[in-house]
């Protein structure tokens, strides 16, 4: 298992609305690459998190997850920066 993790107070996403403490960490299965878990603390986490939810449930790996095109500025365009 690798975990990804990281504050992420420092990003875009978190200084546009003033959030002070935010981070993440990801759960990547070694050999299949495949996403099983996320945690997150942060801006739209909510929403996030449903992005992962899902990848986790259709069995998509992290390069999978990096290839997609999110909308910027969004929460969800950090998304290829925490797998």
């Amino acid at each position: 298992m690798t975990v990804n993790h990281g504050d992420t107070s420092g990003w875009y996403s978190s200084r546009r609305v003033g959030m002070k403490y935010s981070g993440y960490k990801v759960l990547v299965e070694e050999g299949s690459n495949r996403i099983v878990g996320a945690h997150l603390l942060g801006p739209h986490a909510e929403e996030t998190i449903n992005l992962f939810a899902m990848a986790i449930r259709l069995g998509l790996t992290a390069d999978q997850l990096k290839e997609i095109r999110y909308t910027y500025p969004s929460s969800s365009d950090d998304i290829s920066y925490m797998v």
